[in-house]
């Protein structure tokens, strides 16, 4: 059996940056199994499986396809920057003439464009509340030590966790903090949080004066130490920076060793448009 699979590099324009995803065109069926080997063998944070809904469909002329995404452990419910490599592979290589794909995923039906240099994604906007300091204490420690958090929120929809670390502090000490997110499981005791996100305010002046806000994510609970840059933590901090700042559309930076760039639109209809560029860096087949 082949299958056709490429690498992608999704929120960036230059290769070996962003965050890379595996995607496979699926022709026929794939046994369930199958899924999660290949994932595991292409031990990158995503793999995601591009397939066919309909007996007459075409990689090249429909506009609906289905997409499930796997880590090398385990199948997720939502995985922006594989969404983003899936429509590049459509887009791109397949030369698909569609001016926008739907996805029939998990999370429900996403929407891929493109615009010029960048395709778009249309994401579910999540919530967050606020989080009381004492029920998750011992993870914050684990997280950023002693640096001041100015608010706490809680995503619960995503189980995602957002840390707002002080104004005070720049850009370079949110990259230079030495996270060991391994630690997170023992410190983490409600059961409720399954990935973390580190946030701070851009900066008005300075050579970064262009970005809104900086995030770093941790998924240590889906095996995940450090994502490089994560489109559905995105649907989470787009909705808390724009209340906070009071603005719709953002430019966001993830500042992992990879680094990576979005930007955000919220939009009318209570979602998110998320933005950002992409390299594919690998073609060829499976072959078993």
């Amino acid at each position: 059996m082949q299958i056709p699979i490429f690498t992608v590099d999704a929120f960036t324009n230059r290769p070996f940056s962003g965050n890379p995803a595996a995607v496979c065109l699926l022709e026929n069926d794939l046994g369930e199994d199958l899924h999660q080997k290949i994932a595991t063998e292409m031990n990158l944070s995503e793999t995601a499986f591009i397939r066919k809904l309909h007996p007459g469909d075409d990689f090249t002329k429909s506009s609906c396809f289905g997409l499930r995404w796997f880590t090398p452990a385990n199948e997720v419910p939502l995985c922006g920057h594989a969404t983003l490599a899936a429509a590049a592979v459509l887009f791109h290589i397949q030369k698909n003439t569609n001016s926008v794909l739907t996805f029939v995923t998990l999370s429900g039906e996403l929407k891929a464009r493109q615009v010029e240099n960048h395709i778009v994604l249309d994401l579910p906007l999540y919530l967050t509340y606020p989080q009381v300091l004492q029920e998750v204490e011992e993870l914050i420690k684990a997280a950023v030590g002693d640096m001041i958090v100015q608010d706490l929120r809680y995503s619960p929809e995503t189980k995602k966790l957002l840390v707002r670390l002080s104004d005070a502090y720049e850009r370079s000490m949110l990259e230079e903090l030495q996270v060991t997110a391994q630690r997170f499981l023992s410190a983490e005791k409600t059961g409720k949080v399954k990935g973390l996100i580190l946030t701070l305010k851009g900066n008005s002046s300075g050579k970064h004066k262009d970005h809104d806000f900086y995030s770093r994510y941790f998924a240590p609970w889906y095996g995940l130490l450090e994502d490089p840059v994560t489109g559905s933590a995105h649907a989470v901090l787009s909705s808390y920076w724009s209340e906070q700042l009071g603005k719709k559309e953002m430019l966001a930076f993830q500042c992992s060793r990879r680094g990576g760039e979005l930007k955000i639109s919220l939009r009318n209809d209570g979602r998110v448009d998320i933005a950002g560029q992409f390299a594919i860096v690998l073609k060829g087949n499976l072959t078993f």
